[in-house]
């Protein structure tokens, strides 16, 4: 009885995971910033930057999880019968 894999994930699956997570993190980054309040209101609020930009980048992010998540790891036999023939 052979095991073939420990782990569900490989380390090229948790590279991709934290790949995304800093890019979710950078998207919601770029869309912090100061709000308006009871007596002053702030126009940037409205920007393209904390609208358009950050979520692209946000949903690249959630992408990039998404593919960490579902990606299989290859086997090591299969490597090396692909590689004899």
């Amino acid at each position: 009885m052979e095991k073939k894999h420990v782990f569900a994930f490989d380390r090229t699956n948790f590279i991709l995971l934290a790949i995304g997570m800093a890019i979710v993190i950078l998207g919601m980054i770029l869309m912090s910033g100061k709000g308006s309040d009871a007596t002053h209101f702030n126009p940037d609020i409205f920007s393209a930057m904390r609208i358009k930009v950050a979520s692209v980048v946000c949903l690249f992010g959630y992408l990039f999880i998404i593919v960490g998540i579902i990606r299989r790891p290859r086997d090591k036999e299969d490597n090396a019968t692909s590689a004899e023939k």
